[in-house]
């Protein structure tokens, strides 16, 4: 499967942005998918995660209250809707899947088999 990040940009602090991950080829609906971001000279975490289904997420504390994963099997895309936004959140995101037809969430990266390329998100205070 390929996925595509998008959606990403600048804004300013407090206001809301929604990051889309479309991916090609069949069966996405068997992938479980996290948004992962960026920082410079920060390593690459995790900041919320879907199962195949929708029906299980999780999230990071840093973005809980403030960051919605949701998906559309229909439309083979999963979103990260993140409001709110900081200055801290300025960071590349990028959306990663793994097959995995459970409620498991994995959460680090050697978990996941397919990353997008990112999409740049900017914050100004």
């Amino acid at each position: 499967v390929q996925l595509q990040a998008s959606g990403g940009g600048l804004v300013q602090a407090g206001d809301s942005l929604t990051l889309s991950c479309l991916a090609s080829g069949s069966s996405f609906s068997s992938y479980a998918v996290g948004w992962f971001r960026q920082a410079p000279g920060k390593e690459r975490e995790l900041l919320a995660s879907i199962s195949w289904s929708g029906e299980h997420t999780y999230y990071e504390d840093s973005v809980k209250g403030r960051f919605t994963i949701y998906r559309d099997n229909a439309k083979n895309t999963v979103y990260l809707q993140m409001n709110r936004l900081q200055y801290e959140d300025t960071a590349v995101y990028y959306c990663a899947a793994v097959m995995r037809y459970s409620s498991y969430l994995p959460k680090a990266k050697f978990e996941y088999d397919y990353w997008g390329q990112g999409t740049l998100v900017t914050v100004s205070s």
